[in-house]
């Protein structure tokens, strides 16, 4: 079968030296971006199962959490045309790339959509984070770039960063709890009504949501409640089959993507492997497994 792993993650080094000029803690700060397989697609090849082809997009080096709004759209801009490349230089590798936008700089972040994104076969949407600029996702100041996307029919890609105001922050849960929020503050924002037209691709199954489906059904207004289920999940859990039955119960067969997080969950590449057994251990048939692993995707982006 076809396999599309729309959840994966690279650091062109081009961009990454220049982010490190700029900051060169972030290494330290975090420590996932010492995995060579990110920068290195030598390296990157030789970990490779030889199927399945990954959408790339990039880690949270995030130029908008330590540049101003030109520097940042000019970083993200080159960021984006060295994904590019790193695409086009390895198609047998890469299904497509996730480009980036730079947060505090709006005009240029709907910039590249209509430029760097609409149009372009090497590109399928922009990745955006759970918060930015210290505001939620959902926050009013950013409603321009949802707005262009469901314009261009391009999706967002929802990743999840540490909430910079708490003081417990772990790389288990607490991304699971930032994913959840920024779904909920969403919903709630009014965003999926006011743009009909805006796919959003959820990491890590939706985090929190499908479990407590219940909860979401009964204290949300029916509207929300229905919205919540509008939202699209891939699979990146690094196994675990009941949780992603609870992912295709709630969000429907169709609205479920082969994600993996590669390389990052189980070192040195992914768990791509872990994942496929865990989907190959939930009970779907012949068509809804290959929805799930290439199909759901192909709709997605046409």
């Amino acid at each position: 079968m076809e396999r599309i792993d729309v959840f994966a993650h690279v650091l062109p080094p081009q961009f990454y030296a220049k982010m490190l000029k700029i900051e060169p803690q972030i290494p330290k700060t975090y420590a996932f971006f010492n995995n060579p397989t990110l920068t290195d697609m030598t390296v990157r090849r030789q970990h490779w199962d030889g199927t399945t082809r990954q959408v790339i997009s990039l880690v949270n080096a995030l130029p908008e959490d330590y540049v101003g709004p030109a520097e940042a759209a000019e970083l993200c801009w080159e960021a984006n045309e060295e994904l590019i490349a790193m695409r086009r230089a390895h198609t047998d590798m890469f299904e497509a790339a996730v480009l980036m936008v730079p947060m505090n700089n709006m005009d240029e972040a709907v910039r590249i959509v209509h430029e760097q994104v609409a149009g372009n076969d090497d590109v399928v949407g922009v990745q955006v984070f759970t918060r930015a600029l210290g505001l939620s996702i959902a926050d009013a100041q950013f409603r321009p770039l949802f707005a262009s996307l469901a314009e261009v029919g391009a999706p967002a890609w929802l990743h999840p960063v540490f909430d910079a105001r708490k003081p417990d922050n772990n790389i288990v849960f607490s991304w699971e709890y930032e994913l959840t929020q920024a779904m909920l503050q969403m919903v709630q924002a009014g965003l999926l009504q006011d743009f009909p037209g805006l796919k959003v691709i959820c990491h890590h199954a939706g985090a929190m949501v499908p479990f407590f489906a219940g909860r979401v059904d009964r204290i949300l207004p029916p509207e929300q409640a229905a919205d919540m289920r509008k939202f699209y999940a891939d699979t990146a859990l690094l196994g675990n089959p009941k949780a992603l039955d609870l992912a295709v119960d709630y969000y429907g067969i169709d609205h479920v993507v082969f994600g993996t997080d590669a390389p990052f969950g189980i070192l040195p590449a992914g768990g791509t492997k872990e994942i496929l057994e865990a989907i190959d251990a939930m009970d779907l048939d012949t068509t809804d497994r290959q929805a799930v692993l290439a199909e759901n995707y192909r709709r997605l982006i046409s």
